[in-house]
């Protein structure tokens, strides 16, 4: 990892692991909730080499939990699904979700799926307006859903333990009944990730995060009548594309407060190569939260906090 990319992060990290988990209790968490357990997703594995490979190195320091895999992915195989499974041999350190892709530059898994451009799903904000328009279609999502859901139990050897969206895509209206439908007959026991906070905003000016709160509530109440788990509550939104170093860092603890037992922080992990240069603008700051959760000060900040990983 280049000098540029890299901050006093040990100084950082002891900074925010200082604040007693008695400011958690106080903020309406409860004595009981000392270590609570959380799952720490890194999303987007299989989207290139070298985030495949920080994401495993993470895995094995104990650093995160979960990882969703996108196996639309042009250079994900079966050699690097071997390469994750591998590390739950013996003992369990990871689970292993499918994250559904449906947009642009990545391409259908499905024949027939449209709308395509180019040979290419849509951008994100088209998906969206099209599905609020209701102008997808149920079936053609619903078969390329199915067959990334079969590509992840062709190479893994078995259902997912959850399924999530890149991009939230699996929120968007139309997408969601299709992928619930989906998970309920083919996968019923992974649980799905939505993407609402636990507490009321109080940042209003965070537009993501605001819009992930109300496709949420609707995903929710979709979910829970197809029968389908999903997670208590969501953290990890901000805004990637004017995120500075060391703001992941003054975030993080912010994700953690009053996050319920089960809860979800996504984070996106990873070393920059030409693959990930091609299909994705997340680049640097991938580094720099591979850094954050790398840090030795790391498990520190986890137990002030009064959180572990489940």
């Amino acid at each position: 990892m280049g000098n540029a990319l890299s901050f006093n992060r040990r100084q950082d990290l002891s900074v925010l692991a200082e604040q007693p988990a008695a400011v958690e209790r106080a903020a309406g968490a409860g004595s009981e909730a000392l270590h609570r357990p959380i799952w720490l997703c890194a999303d987007d594995y299989g989207i290139s080499a070298s985030v495949n490979k920080a994401i495993r190195d993470l895995v094995v320091r104990g650093r995160i939990n979960a990882t969703s895999v996108m196996v639309a992915a042009p250079s994900f195989g079966r050699s690097e699904a071997a390469s994750l499974a591998m590390l739950n041999a013996g003992t369990r350190r990871v689970a292993i979700g499918l994250h559904v892709t449906l947009t642009a530059p990545f391409k259908p898994m499905s024949v027939g799926f449209l709308p395509v451009r180019s040979g290419e799903f849509h951008a994100l904000e088209r998906m969206l307006m099209r599905g609020t328009l209701r102008m997808l279609d149920h079936n053609r999502l619903a078969i390329e859903i199915d067959s990334q859901l079969k590509a992840f139990v062709a190479l893994f050897g078995r259902s997912p333990d959850f399924i999530d969206g890149h991009q939230h895509v699996h929120l968007f209206p139309q997408v969601r009944e299709a992928l619930l439908q989906v998970t309920m007959q083919a996968a019923p026991q992974a649980w799905v990730r939505q993407c609402g906070r636990v507490a009321p905003p109080r940042r209003f000016a965070d537009r993501k995060a605001l819009m992930l709160d109300m496709l949420s509530r609707k995903f929710r109440a979709r979910a829970a009548a197809y029968g389908v788990r999903t997670n208590p509550a969501f953290a990890g939104a901000y805004d990637f594309a004017t995120a500075n170093e060391g703001d992941f860092a003054q975030l993080f603890p912010e994700f953690l407060k009053r996050l319920p037992p089960h809860g979800v922080v996504m984070c996106h992990p990873g070393f920059v190569d030409a693959e990930l240069e091609r299909l994705d603008p997340l680049t640097a700051q991938r580094e720099r939260e591979y850094a954050f959760l790398a840090d030795d000060a790391f498990p520190e900040l986890l137990r002030a906090h009064g959180v572990a990983l489940a």
